[in-house]
């Protein structure tokens, strides 16, 4: 069964991406097949076309063409023959429902169906906990001030609550949409690593954290165990 790694973090900045990377080239150099699934590639991987072409359109994604999307992943997944597929960003797609002004009893249900169509794959997410204030200002760092204002001016357009004008409102959404994807993760029973403070950690220790709490996954690759539930 291969295992499904997504990774999701408290914040812009936190380092998800850096992660993503560290995790695939680890993987394959451990002599697995690995599937790094850049955040972009929603937008192109053919799985997810209709997708993206219904955002194109019209700003949207109906819940529906979600499900059928990751279900059409899922069996690309299975038929690829890779052990792990490291996701940056991808699944739950909770930031996206919030965006799109959905509440959480219809997160909940959403959740419901899309851990349904995941059954074939060995699911965990790492989620990098963090400040996101500081995360932000990090990214900012990284990105320049004019990345700060588009991406405020991006959560300003979309229908989340709390509304977003400036960036001390975009941190409390942030806040909001981190204890709604975790609460939704747990509440399904997904495999679950937390890195706590990882804003404040050098990546390699964040990478090095990861790969231990990954590692009662990961053997499940190889035949062993069955993979425990991870708070």
């Amino acid at each position: 069964m291969t295992v499904l790694i997504t990774v999701w973090g408290a914040s812009p900045g936190v380092g998800k991406s850096t992660l993503c990377a560290g995790l695939s080239r680890w993987l394959a150099d451990s002599g697995l097949r690995v599937d790094h699934f850049h955040e972009e590639e929603i937008l192109t991987r053919p799985q997810f076309a209709a997708v993206a072409e219904e955002f194109k359109a019209t700003g949207k994604v109906a819940l529906g063409t979600l499900i059928a999307g990751t279900a059409k992943f899922v069996d690309a997944v299975a038929a690829s023959g890779d052990d792990v597929v490291v996701a940056d960003a991808l699944m739950p797609f909770v930031p996206t429902l919030l965006a799109m002004g959905h509440g959480e009893e219809a997160i909940d249900a959403f959740m419901a169906d899309l851990t349904a169509v995941l059954a074939p794959v060995r699911l965990v997410m790492v989620f990098l906990d963090g400040d996101a204030d500081s995360a932000l200002v990090r990214a900012a760092e990284r990105d320049g001030e004019q990345w700060l204002d588009w991406y405020v001016g991006k959560l300003a357009r979309y229908r989340v609550s709390p509304p977003v004008t400036d960036v001390p409102s975009a941190v409390q959404y942030l806040r909001r949409e981190r204890a709604v994807t975790l609460a939704a993760v747990r509440r399904e029973d997904w495999g679950l690593v937390v890195i706590e403070r990882a804003d404040e950690l050098p990546p390699d220790e964040v990478l090095k954290v990861a790969q231990q709490g990954l590692r009662a996954w990961l053997g499940a690759v190889a035949g062993g165990e069955k993979s425990p539930r991870s708070e």
